[in-house]
């Protein structure tokens, strides 16, 4: 255990985290989304939901500010401006966790897999709920 981070990041996560750059991007995933076939590094937090991972994630990690679009979630397959729960959550935590918080933008569904297989790592979760991925790009900690 550690002072202030929370116990959800596993030292393996920690790790990846610490190592991602300016600009690295990587996916929190639900336990539907094809991590292996998608990520070159993977971690998977057993029993985590992607909003507690989310939340856990962003206690940390900047997001990038000079980027249009720094979270990006895959769009609902036949009607791309529906928000289900859990994006609508997403974005709650974003706007009440995050350092840089952003509006989410939507990514059609085959296109975030591509999107997805650019990233540095895949957090895959146990969230059941459909939709609950979601693409993070890392910002910067500034000189204090």
């Amino acid at each position: 255990m550690l002072i202030g981070i929370d116990p959800v990041l596993t030292p393996d996560l920690l790790r990846h985290l610490r190592a991602m750059g300016h600009g690295d991007q990587l996916v929190i995933a639900d336990a539907n989304f094809p991590a292996e076939t998608c990520g070159k590094r993977i971690e998977r937090l057993a029993g985590v939901s992607a909003t507690e991972a989310l939340r856990s994630i962003l206690s940390i990690m900047p997001l990038d500010t000079y980027v249009k679009a720094p979270a990006r979630t895959m769009e609902v397959v036949g009607d791309p401006n529906a928000v289900p729960e859990i994006v609508a959550e997403f974005q709650d935590i974003i706007n009440k966790v995050a350092d840089n918080p952003c509006k989410i933008q939507g990514v059609e569904r085959h296109a975030f897999y591509v999107e997805a297989e650019k990233t540095y790592c895949v957090v895959q979760t146990a969230e059941q709920r459909f939709y609950g991925n979601i693409i993070l790009s890392k910002g910067v900690v500034p000189p204090k």
